[in-house]
């Protein structure tokens, strides 16, 4: 088994402007997916991220405020997940809350470093 990690991409929730009953009934999408995940053996963990963000860049260490949205997207949060293989991380994806609301999901592989 492998490590992958899905990464949500999509609008940020207050800037679509939902109702608190939206939001409510947004987060229960995602508890039951997690819960899913959970039952399968498969979660190893996640979070929501917060909006904003530091970004430190260049060989001067440049310091800039967030967030960094590009055409109204943002990375929202992440799971790690286990799985055989990538293809078995897109299955699992199919239940992702936000693709009605125009998010996406992207799969990447843990890097495991031979020490």
């Amino acid at each position: 088994m492998k490590d992958f990690m899905m990464i949500f991409i999509g609008a940020d929730y207050e800037e679509l402007g939902l109702s608190p009953e939206e939001l409510q009934g947004r987060m229960g999408k995602w508890w039951a997916w997690n819960n899913k995940m959970e039952a399968a053996g498969i979660l190893k963990g996640g979070n929501a991220l917060i909006p904003t963000a530091k970004r430190v860049s260049g060989p001067d260490r440049t310091v800039s405020d967030g967030p960094f949205v590009e055409g109204k997207e943002l990375v929202g949060g992440y799971y790690i997940i286990t799985a055989e293989n990538a293809d078995e991380v897109v299955k699992v994806a199919e239940d992702y809350p936000d693709y009605d609301l125009g998010g996406t999901v992207e799969i990447r592989e843990v890097m495991v470093f031979d020490q």
